[in-house]
């Protein structure tokens, strides 16, 4: 069975500024720590990634995993889900962008991951709240620092 987990955060600018962001898959090894390495694989016919592989740190280790994006509700939702992984079985996802309170958004951002090997709870835990609170605290880093 995945674990599903859900953050949100209010970021100061704009929903159409954080999807942008969120959506420059490319860019993600320049803020994104965890990731090492992206490729993308298949491009949509407006040029964007839709599928993409990444290669990132998890467990004290490298993984590879690739993702199809779902571009179909732009600029409000950017999605996800595995098309293949190492060590998951599981990893779909998505950032929701509302406008929030004057110029900001809420960013929410959700996550169904499933590991191939089975992990004791405590520490499947942990690394599921280090992959949120990682996504949400660099991407509002990234948005803000370059709005």
């Amino acid at each position: 069975m995945a674990d599903q987990a859900t953050e949100h955060m209010s970021v100061s600018a704009s929903p159409e500024r954080c999807f942008s962001v969120a959506a420059d898959i490319e860019r993600y090894p320049q803020w994104a720590a965890d990731i090492k390495e992206i490729v993308v694989d298949e491009r949509d016919d407006q040029g964007r990634p839709v599928l993409v592989t990444f290669r990132a740190a998890a467990f004290g280790r490298s993984t590879s995993y690739t993702l199809r994006y779902d571009f179909s509700e732009a600029p409000h939702v950017l999605s996800w889900k595995l098309t293949k992984g190492d060590i998951t079985s599981k990893l779909d996802g998505s950032y929701v962008f509302d406008p929030g309170d004057g110029s900001g958004t809420r960013v929410t951002y959700h996550l169904e991951a499933e590991l191939r090997v089975p992990i004791p709870g405590f520490i499947k835990m942990r690394a599921q709240s280090r992959i949120m609170s990682t996504a949400m605290r660099e991407l509002k880093a990234r948005v803000e620092s370059s709005a």
